[in-house]
C-alpha cells in the first residue's frame, strides 16, 4: 500500500503527540496545521462532539485535498447536566485557558460531595477522504472530578479528572504519557479508527 499524507486536523500539541504515537506503524505521513498556516478554521457549529468532528474533517480535507482526521472531544459532567460537553475547550470563555477552564469546573462543583463529581471524557474522530468516504471511532473515560489539580502531565481537564482504572486516587495529569495512551477517551477512540483505518485506506 503506498504511503499516504494524513493531516492531522489540530493545534494541540498534546493530541498531536497522542495521534502520531498511536499511528506511527502505519503507512503514512503525517502532516500538521502548521502545515497550512493560511487556512483559517472552521467555525464549530454542530450540536454534538460527531457533527463537529465530522465538519472539521470534511472542511480540512476539502481545504487540502488531503485525508484528514479531526476529533471533537470534552467532558460532562452529570451533576452539571452534562456541561461543559462540547463547549469545554471554552468553558471560561472566549479567552479561556486549560487553567481557567478547570478552575470553574471546580468552583462550579466545590458544595457537591465526591458522590456527586461523576465525569466522563467523550471523543469522537472521523477520518474523511476528500471524496465524502468517512469513517469513525468513538471512546468513553469514566471517572470523578477532584476537588483540587493535580499532576504535571497531560492538558485540558487532566490535573482535575480523577481515573476509574486507578480506583479514583490518580488524576489523568499524573499519569505518565503511555499510561494514559492506553487508558483514554482519546486512545479509545483512535484505536477504533486504527482499526478501520487498513481496509478504509485501500477501498479509496
Amino acid at each position: 500500500m503506498k504511503v499516504r499524507d494524513l493531516l492531522i486536523a489540530t493545534t494541540n500539541l498534546g493530541k498531536m503527540q497522542e495521534i502520531r504515537e498511536t499511528l506511527k506503524d502505519l503507512e503514512l505521513e503525517i502532516k500538521s496545521l502548521k502545515d497550512f498556516p493560511e487556512i483559517e478554521p472552521p467555525l464549530e457549529t454542530g450540536k454534538t462532539f460527531f457533527e463537529n468532528a465530522l465538519l472539521k474533517a470534511r472542511y480540512y480535507a476539502e481545504k487540502t485535498g488531503l485525508l484528514a482526521l479531526a476529533d471533537d472531544s470534552g467532558l460532562e459532567v452529570l451533576a452539571l447536566g452534562g456541561a461543559p460537553g462540547i463547549h469545554s475547550a471554552r468553558f471560561a470563555g472566549s479567552d479561556a485557558t486549560d487553567e481557567k477552564n478547570y478552575l470553574k469546573l471546580l468552583e462550579l462543583m466545590k458544595d457537591l460531595p465526591e458522590e456527586k463529581r461523576t465525569a466522563r471524557f467523550v471523543c469522537v474522530m472521523v477520518c474523511y477522504h476528500p471524496s465524502g468516504q468517512y469513517i469513525t471511532g468513538e471512546g468513553i473515560w469514566e471517572g470523578k472530578i477532584s476537588f483540587a489539580p493535580r499532576g504535571e502531565h497531560g492538558f485540558g481537564y487532566d490535573p482535575v479528572f480523577l481515573v476509574k482504572e486507578f480506583n479514583f486516587e490518580k488524576t489523568a495529569a499524573e499519569l505518565p504519557l503511555e499510561i494514559k495512551n492506553q487508558l483514554s477517551h482519546r486512545a479509545k477512540a483512535l484505536k477504533e479508527l486504527k482499526r478501520k483505518l487498513p481496509q478504509f485506506l485501500q477501498s479509496l
